[in-house]
């Protein structure tokens, strides 16, 4: 009779939950955490996509105005530390994507289309994890650009 005893003892499986849950409850932190920083990652570089756009869009409305472009993309995030604005740039191309100038002061012959002009704008925020993380470094450079084209003259 004592024997049973001890095998049902062995069998018991009360408590299992407990150790299972004690194995388990240090990576719920982990997780949290790994997805919080994914998360800030991904808000700045949103955020960095928009300044870029935001500065092209001002761009296509004044070509010539680099330090406005540069504002603009500053006051479209705020929020981002870091941000850099690359001097931004300013041509005239034809309409269908040839014959591009770096200069607004002389538009491209264009047989067929018309002349455009068109803005270009780099934009960069460096990424520091609140955690640091194996593989990943300590800080990432984030850039967008971009560019946009307006009716030319």
């Amino acid at each position: 009779m004592k024997r049973r005893n001890r095998f049902r003892l062995l069998g018991d499986e009360s408590g299992a939950g407990l150790v299972e849950l004690a194995f388990v409850l240090p990576l719920f932190p982990l997780l949290l955490f790994g997805a919080v920083d994914f998360g800030r990652a991904f808000y700045l570089s949103v955020e960095v996509a928009g300044a870029a756009q935001a500065a092209a869009v001002y761009g296509a409305q004044n070509p010539t105005d680099t330090t406005g472009m540069q504002t603009a993309a500053q006051e479209d995030a705020p929020d981002v530390p870091n941000l850099s604005v690359g001097t931004p740039t300013y041509g005239t191309e034809c309409s269908d994507g040839t014959n591009y100038t770096a200069s607004t002061s002389v538009m491209p012959s264009c047989p067929g289309t018309t002349a455009v002009y068109r803005v270009n704008v780099k934009v960069t925020a460096t990424y520091s994890p609140w955690f640091p993380w194996p593989g990943i470094p300590s800080s990432i450079q984030l850039g967008s650009s971009a560019s946009m084209r307006s009716a030319g003259g």
